[in-house]
């Protein structure tokens, strides 16, 4: 799966872009309930940035319910 999320490295923090960037692909319906998100380690590559950010991103979002561990 490819997401399209802009990122700027200016002002917000890398990791509340790509929260951002996903809970609206799940609230639009572009990403389907159930639907596998891709891997911490292929959407860093994706983005070329750290695996950490996506890990922080995927940790706001399971905690506020928008994705299953």
């Amino acid at each position: 799966m490819q997401l399209a999320i802009p990122l700027s490295r200016d002002g917000e923090p890398l990791f509340r872009q790509v929260y951002r960037g996903i809970r609206e692909a799940i609230l639009s319906g572009t990403i389907s309930a159930g639907e596998r998100l891709p891997s911490t380690r292929d959407l860093a590559d994706q983005f070329g940035i750290s695996r950490t950010v996506i890990l922080l991103a995927y940790e706001h979002l399971l905690a506020e319910g928008f994705v299953e561990g």
